[in-house]
């Protein structure tokens, strides 16, 4: 199974939103929903980046590495 680091960006604030799954279409419908609390009142969001992952592991240590950045700057000139 793959997994992918996703980033989405909020059309609204323009603040950035990095998490992983194994589905990303589901994920972000979910987003884009309402369905996630960190999201909710950033909607709608659109997705800028992806990066696919052969284990969660993987993912997962991405995933911490971005979030470790903190600003958009940092994080977008890492991928």
């Amino acid at each position: 199974m793959q997994y992918l680091v996703y980033i989405l960006k909020s059309l609204k604030d323009g603040r950035l939103y990095i998490g992983q799954t194994n589905n990303v279409n589901e994920r972000i419908q979910r987003h884009n929903d309402g369905r996630v609390n960190a999201t909710r009142n950033r909607r709608p969001l659109e997705l800028i980046h992806k990066e696919i992952y052969n284990s969660r592991t993987d993912a997962m240590k991405r995933e911490k590495y971005l979030k470790s950045l903190k600003s958009s700057k940092y994080i977008l000139e890492n991928i």
